[in-house]
C-alpha cells in the first residue's frame, strides 16, 4: 500500500511540467500587474490579452510557450495576491526608474488596448505608479502617448 502511493505520488510528480519562473520572479511580478490592469474592469477583451501577449514577447524576449508559462504563473500569483503593494516592491528592488516608467507605459497600452479606459483601470495605474514612483506628470504623459498609440480618445481623464 505505501508502495503504490509512493509510486503515485512520482508518477504525479514527474508528469508535472516544470516551472519556467519562480513565483518570485520579478518577470511574474510584472506579468500579474499587467493582468491585474487588463482584468479590473470585468472584461479582459482579445485586444488587451493580445496587447498583454505582444508586450511579454518584446519586454523579455519569450517565446509563445515561455508567455503561456509566464501568464499561467503571473495569474496564479495574481488570484493569491491582497494588494499591489507585494508586486510593486519586488519590482522597485529589480528595476530602474526608466523601466519602472516603461512598465506603467506597458499598463496603459493593455487598458487602451481596447479603445479606452475605465475609472477602476486609471485609478489602478495611478495607484500602482505612484508605488513604483512614477510622479504624477510621468503617469500622465505616458498616458497620452498610450492614447495616441492606440488612436483613442476614450475613457476618463485622470
Amino acid at each position: 500500500m505505501l508502495a503504490a502511493l509512493k509510486n503515485l505520488m512520482s508518477a504525479l510528480s514527474d508528469s508535472a511540467p516544470p516551472r519556467r519562473f519562480a513565483p518570485d520572479d520579478f518577470r511574474v511580478a510584472a506579468a500579474a500587474l499587467l493582468i491585474h490592469i487588463g482584468g479590473i474592469d470585468g472584461v479582459f477583451s482579445t485586444a488587451e490579452r493580445d496587447t498583454l501577449r505582444d508586450i511579454l514577447r518584446r519586454r523579455f524576449s519569450l517565446d509563445d510557450a515561455g508567455i503561456d508559462a509566464l501568464i499561467d504563473e503571473a495569474s496564479a500569483v495574481e488570484r493569491e495576491a491582497i494588494d499591489l503593494y507585494g508586486f510593486t516592491a519586488r519590482l522597485n528592488r529589480v528595476l530602474d526608474a526608466a523601466d519602472r516608467e516603461r512598465l506603467v507605459a506597458s499598463m496603459w497600452d493593455v487598458v487602451f488596448a481596447d479603445g479606452r479606459a475605465t475609472e477602476f483601470e486609471s485609478n489602478l495605474i495611478w495607484r500602482a505608479a505612484d508605488l513604483l514612483g512614477v510622479s504624477r506628470e510621468t503617469r500622465i504623459a505616458l498616458r497620452q502617448q498610450a492614447q495616441a498609440r492606440a488612436g483613442g480618445i476614450g475613457g476618463d481623464n485622470s
